[in-house]
């Protein structure tokens, strides 16, 4: 019955992971449109400077170091479980704050006040989502089918985690569809108030469902080595650390203020149309998903994550360049900026997670995954600060000549820092790194509980 129960566990890790990054895919998204509602329910209200602190607040709550680092902390030190329930409890919180959200005597700066505050308890959570769903989902997959670990990682990761842009906008197009466009404050009530569904649909299976194998067996819960760990780990922490937070300044702003951007090249002000094309977006932006997790193996984690950012170097330079001439052209623009989105889903998107979640081992995955993603998510934010000041003041073709810019430098990080994991068993970085803990004389002992495989120098 025992051994039912742990393969089951491991069938439900990798299903919740899903679940509950799609969860954080929606939550993500959820400001594309609502940017463009706010603008037209409160248009002097809602500023430049109030739509980038908005926008902006699920990010903060994610890099500042209170979910990723916090939470992947907790993913190594107390465990898989308790982070994995801890941050679907803080989306479903900060998700049912942010649908009653309210001004004091119906005050708008009131109400944008505390949807970031609603919106930095929901980023904790997202954030924390991060570490605690990837690593586990890492090491169940690896536990039940090594080779096409990669593959079925970046499924249940970076597939649903883009598959929440669509998800997002179509449940707004329901909503708006199913009220009318005169009702928009109940519109966006709705798409938020939807958006604590999905996590609390694994609130079940995460209390039900065992840690991993691999962490019960080599997680270090004392005396961490942390001096030894960034000693044999620096260069793989620079590669996924710089390249995480290259890949979000350029993917999160891009995402966040899609809809203005659409909505500015359309110039009709029609929100149905600009969600409709909005949709289009996301949809191009998901086949590179798919063509990221059949080229993992064979042409290799790294190869791949190269490849990918090109895209913003080619697209990037593309749009950049010729930018007063495609917006005149909508769908060739919506063509070109989802293809740009597509090879980056292909590329850094898919691969960020999957080599974070190889590159370290067991007993410190968690808080390197989790470091790497804060550092990412410091990007995002950066990102999403610098966006509106470079189109008012370089104008709005620099946002996608800046993208190349980044593309260019993630080429040069991914080639220096990121090694290629393609193909390797985790187990075996696990007994290499146990190794070079004993051959440096730390003395602690290893396995969830601290009293399996003590290590002696």
């Amino acid at each position: 019955m025992a051994v039912r129960k742990e393969i089951l566990s491991a069938h439900f890790t990798i299903w919740a992971a899903a679940f509950g990054l799609v969860s954080d895919g929606y939550q993500n998204n959820l400001m594309t449109m609502a940017n463009v509602i706010f603008k037209r329910l409160y248009p002097k209200a809602y500023t430049a400077v109030v739509s980038t602190r908005v926008s902006n607040s699920l990010l903060v709550g994610k890099c500042a170091i209170i979910g990723q680092m916090l939470v992947g902390l907790i993913c190594d030190r107390i465990g898989r479980k308790v982070a994995l329930v801890s941050t679907t409890a803080l989306i479903v919180l900060g998700a049912a704050l942010a649908t009653a959200a309210h001004g004091a005597g119906g005050s708008p700066a009131g109400l944008f006040w505390f949807l970031t505050f609603a919106r930095g308890i929901t980023g904790i959570g997202v954030g924390g989502e991060y570490p605690a769903s990837s690593t586990s989902a890492s090491e169940a997959a690896n536990e039940k089918m090594t080779e096409s670990r990669g593959s079925v990682f970046i499924m249940v990761t970076n597939f649903v985690l883009s598959f929440g842009g669509p998800l997002a906008v179509s449940v707004f197009l329901i909503v708006l569809s199913a009220v009318g466009e005169e009702h928009l404050q109940t519109i966006w009530r709705v798409c938020f108030g939807i958006g604590m569904l999905l996590p609390t649909t694994v609130f079940y299976f995460r209390i039900w469902m065992l840690s991993t194998r691999l962490f019960r067996k080599g997680a270090i819960k004392r005396h961490v080595p942390y001096r030894l760990v960034i000693q044999r780990y620096w260069k793989s922490l620079i590669g996924t650390c710089g390249a995480w937070f290259l890949y979000d300044f350029i993917t999160f702003p891009n995402g966040v203020f899609s809809g203005t951007i659409i909505l500015s090249v359309i110039h009709d002000g029609d929100i149905k149309r600009t969600a409709e094309w909005q949709l289009l977006l996301g949809t191009i932006a998901l086949p590179g998903v798919f063509i990221g997790a059949l080229l993992c193996n064979p042409l290799g984690r790294r190869n791949t994550m190269m490849l990918g950012f090109s895209s913003y170097l080619v697209f990037g330079l593309a749009i950049g360049l010729t930018y007063d001439r495609i917006t005149k052209v909508v769908p060739l623009f919506i063509i070109f900026y989802g293809l740009m989105q597509s090879f980056g889903n292909m590329g850094p998107g898919n691969m960020l997670g999957l080599v974070s979640a190889e590159s370290y081992a067991t007993p410190i995955r968690g808080t390197c995954y989790g470091l790497s993603a804060a550092i990412g998510k410091a990007g995002a934010a950066i990102g999403t600060q610098a966006f509106t000041p470079i189109q008012l003041h370089l104008g709005k073709k620099w946002t996608f000549i800046v993208a190349a810019i980044c593309g260019t430098t993630g080429i040069l990080v991914t080639y220096f820092f990121i090694s290629d994991m393609t193909g390797v068993d985790l187990p075996d970085e696990d007994m290499k790194f146990m190794q070079y803990l004993a051959e440096n004389g730390w003395t602690g002992e290893v396995g969830e509980g601290g009293n399996e495989l003590p290590n002696r120098a």
